[in-house]
């Protein structure tokens, strides 16, 4: 075989983590031409194979020097006529079989050394069979489409990370498309906190947003278990149990119970019902209720005879306008009307209207048709209208969610959704018959790894968790992009198992990428500050071969890029006298200005 084209040269070293390679002399040159394509050896990346009777291994190029690694640099004296390669290897094929990750027969010393060709890379990767996409040409080849296996891609989680400007953004969009144009009953929801994707998808997604008249963002505060209703209320944290946060849970509960036998998508025994259950409940009740206690007057002194009966009351008030019940003043030096003895929610009353007053929050405390057990829809139509529509894709837009509520909203839209798969696992329209992708975006911002920031609490980091790690049996897979992976929650990123990595070049988060891809793949993860723009190194379980891939550009384009500086400042402006009044206003409400065509 030594006479063979693509012959390179002979095994001078091995160990368990990688093979030494010298390079013959007789190779003419650093690029050979094989078949009238050039091939240039030494290329870090590259791969080599192995010829060892039937079976060939694979392996990739990671460092190249002109003097062996396995000799002591002072007994050597370099050859500048010699060239050596390091290479790990990364898996192998037995004849006519499948490419197979992982090696159980290793080289020996003067085994030969061949050149991969454009046609032994085909080989490996195949062509496109059901259940796998095309996620972009192989960075060597414009010829040569890598593909991924979708259910490993979606099941077994998956991440794409990369700098500002590398090409997150087009390289989740053009695996969404692919996913939408080759499965026709696919199931995508795409959390976006800037309102980037739904300019890439117009047409051809479900995209909800804040005071949006079409499809309004409503994600209901019924929804959220007590500890989370309760933090955002009152501000009260995870665990405690003073008096008043025991009578919240109770006034919580009494409330729902009200409303069990009434509800849009069936009954619900009512001894099954607790603090967390998703059950309507009017709040503003709640509120009115709790403010009738601690300001009330009464005819009588006793705390235990304070009572309806004996309230000296003027007007009942409306709970829905948030208008208190009015009383008599107090009688002075302890006379009639008496004050109230019951002061336990005193601080909670006002933090809680102070809460509903607040129109930011109206997406959560005011839903249309959401309100209560009387409104038109329940829980299962916020299901159905997030997941079960024509386009297969739901844009969930945040750009106007208040940031402070981001973590929670994100927190709740996983839950629900991680809910209704785990519930529904054996229906036939949902679960494990159905399953879904969730995408997560800028997912850096509300997935951290420790809660550092005054705004995040966990809710969303402790639900996509639960997703990580149990998702997969219940039918529902996920997708972090972010651009600083070593911010993200080790637990997410450790259950990840297809990493689409672009150009990444601070240090931390190329060792945060470096210690969850295989060991095998680090002289590909030391390539990554190197890749250009649209550029990936893809590895993990969805793919046969650790690669370096070209992203197709997608069109229409996601709006995450960069504004026209060049062109922009070329401009003349004129002063406008009332400029900046529309931004004030938008500040003032947090309400953005619609984005003009």
């Amino acid at each position: 075989m030594r006479t063979n084209i693509t012959y390179l040269g002979k095994v001078i070293n091995v160990n368990s983590g990688n093979v030494e390679v010298e390079i013959a002399k007789e190779i003419p040159s650093a690029a050979p031409i094989i078949n009238g394509r050039l091939y240039k050896i030494g290329q870090i990346g590259t791969f080599v194979k192995f010829p060892i009777g039937s079976l060939t291994l694979f392996g990739l190029v990671s460092s190249v020097s002109n003097s062996p690694s396995s000799i002591e640099a002072t007994s050597y004296e370099p050859n500048y006529g010699s060239r050596f390669l390091q290479v790990q290897l990364i898996g192998e094929k037995l004849g006519n079989d499948e490419f197979k990750k992982g090696v159980g027969t290793y080289p020996t010393i003067n085994d030969q050394v061949h050149i991969v060709t454009e046609e032994d890379l085909r080989s490996i990767y195949g062509d496109k069979s059901d259940g796998y996409i095309e996620i972009g040409k192989h960075s060597s080849s414009e010829n040569l489409p890598v593909y991924i296996d979708t259910h490993n891609l979606v099941l077994r989680h998956s991440a794409i990370l990369g700098s500002t400007g590398s090409g997150k953004s087009n390289t989740t969009a053009n695996i969404i498309k692919r996913i939408l144009n080759e499965y026709k009953g696919s199931r995508i929801i795409l959390v976006d906190t800037h309102g980037e994707y739904s300019s890439a998808f117009s047409g051809n997604s479900k995209v909800f947003k804040i005071n949006s008249i079409k499809h309004p963002l409503i994600i209901p505060f019924w929804t959220m278990t007590f500890d989370e209703l309760s933090f955002f209320l009152v501000g009260r944290p995870e665990g405690q149990e003073q008096p008043a946060d025991k009578r919240l849970r109770e006034k919580i509960i009494e409330l729902k119970k009200l409303n069990a036998a009434v509800l849009k998508a069936g009954a619900v025994d009512e001894n099954f019902i607790t603090a967390d259950s998703p059950i309507p409940f009017d709040i503003k009740q709640l509120w009115h209720d709790f403010n009738r206690e601690v300001t009330a007057s009464y005819s009588v002194a006793k705390k235990e005879d304070q009572t309806r009966d004996t309230e000296e009351l003027i007007d009942e008030g409306d709970a829905k306008e948030l208008k208190p019940a009015t009383f008599k003043p107090y009688g002075p030096g302890g006379q009639t009307p008496f004050k109230s003895k019951d002061q336990t929610m005193y601080s909670y009353e006002a933090k809680i209207l102070s809460r509903l007053k607040d129109s930011r929050y109206q997406f959560m405390f005011d839903p249309p048709d959401y309100n209560d057990a009387k409104s038109a829809n329940d829980i299962d139509h916020l299901f159905k209208s997030w997941i079960d529509h024509d386009y297969r894709l739901t844009i969930l837009d945040l750009s106007g969610v208040p940031f402070e509520l981001i973590d929670i909203s994100v927190g709740l839209i996983s839950r629900l959704v991680y809910d209704s798969m785990y519930w529904g696992r054996y229906e036939e329209y949902t679960g494990r018959k159905r399953p879904v992708l969730m995408v997560y975006e800028e997912a850096h911002s509300y997935l951290p790894k420790s809660e550092r920031s005054s705004h995040i609490y966990g809710y969303a980091r402790k639900a996509v968790e639960k997703i990580f790690k149990e998702g997969r049996k219940f039918g529902i897979g996920a997708m972090v992009v972010t651009q600083r992976p070593s911010e993200i929650s080790e637990t997410i990123l450790a259950q990840v198992g297809t990493f689409i990595a672009l150009r990444l070049t601070n240090s931390r988060d190329k060792g945060t990428v470096q210690s969850a891809a295989p060991n095998n793949m680090n002289s590909l993860i030391e390539l990554l500050s190197s890749l250009r723009i649209g550029e990936a190194i893809v590895v993990g379980e969805s793919i046969n071969i650790p690669s370096r891939v070209r992203i197709e550009l997608v069109e229409p384009r996601p709006s995450s890029n960069d504004p026209n500086l060049v062109d922009a400042w070329h401009k003349k402006f004129a002063i406008n006298e009332n400029g900046y009044k529309k931004v004030v206003k938008a500040i003032r409400e947090q309400k953005p200005i619609t984005k003009k065509e």
